[in-house]
């Protein structure tokens, strides 16, 4: 599991149909690297997630068929980023 970011919502008018219709965010590591994660939690700009990647990431999205290796698992409602 790692702790990101959500800097916003990405749209995508086509997509495979492994994605089914999970919502799809922008994430930024502490380090400034950005990854897409789906959400199925409704993860806002600006909250602090924990995510679960690679095969759990399928399993974390309540779907074991959708096509992600990236997950948000939960919104972190208490934690400072100052390292």
């Amino acid at each position: 599991m790692e702790i990101m970011q959500v800097t916003g919502s990405l749209v995508c008018s086509h997509r495979v149909g492994g994605l089914g219709h999970m919502q799809l965010r922008v994430l930024r590591t502490p380090k400034g690297k950005l990854n897409v994660a789906v959400d199925p939690v409704g993860a806002a700009p600006g909250n602090w997630v924990f995510t679960a990647s690679g095969s759990a990431a399928r399993f974390a999205c309540g779907n074991p068929e959708i096509f992600t290796d990236l997950t948000i698992g939960g919104i972190i409602d208490h934690w400072s980023p100052d390292g």
